[in-house]
């Protein structure tokens, strides 16, 4: 009982005592490079997005029981390591890859959730890349995804991407044009 009290008495004496909330507070780290300008870079290219055929860019590696049912076949999840080039034209010069996955995400529309990495290979972005997050309403004309990071000239960038089906088929082969906004 008597350690009790003496703990009681404790909590209330501390509970007393004058607060400031800056008492031995370390400063938060904030670091601004104003010298650095900032830039504002747009891409064009066009993403081919293959899951049919002997050697296909995007693999189905998981499906929920009911994604077969699904008319958004909400559940499927796909990999891909997709080519990005400079046409729409399959044969057109290769820019860099798309890879990462995507998730058939919604039970009303056909949307996908799409968390990607663009890794330019060729010209003057070779080596760096864009990060692109967010979800694809795939049969809206134009559809806006957010960039959230990247690499190399793109360290730091924020920025968005729009989207627009150049081309898509029954298999469900599609090729899109992105226009993106980059802020590095």
């Amino acid at each position: 009982m008597a350690n009790l009290s003496n703990s009681l008495f404790l909590v209330l004496l501390l509970a007393a005592l004058p607060w400031t909330p800056t008492l031995n507070a370390k400063k938060p780290l904030i670091s601004r490079h104003d010298s650095q300008k900032q830039t504002v870079t747009n891409i064009q290219f066009y993403f081919h997005d293959t899951p049919s055929g002997n050697t296909p860019s995007a693999i189905k590696v998981a499906e929920a029981p009911s994604s077969a049912n699904s008319p958004t076949l909400f559940g499927n999840v796909l990999i891909v390591d997709d080519p990005l080039t400079e046409t729409p034209d399959p044969k057109s010069k290769e820019v860099g890859r798309a890879q990462g996955l995507y998730a058939m995400a919604s039970q009303q529309e056909l949307a996908l959730l799409m968390t990607l990495t663009y890794q330019f290979t060729a010209g003057e972005f070779n080596g760096s890349s864009i990060v692109i997050v967010g979800k694809n309403s795939v049969m809206h004309k134009v559809r806006e995804l957010p960039v959230v990071g990247g690499t190399g000239v793109f360290r730091f960038a924020r920025g968005y991407a729009l989207a627009s089906t150049y081309s898509f088929n029954t298999v469900g082969d599609a090729i899109v044009g992105y226009n993106v906004t980059v802020i590095h």
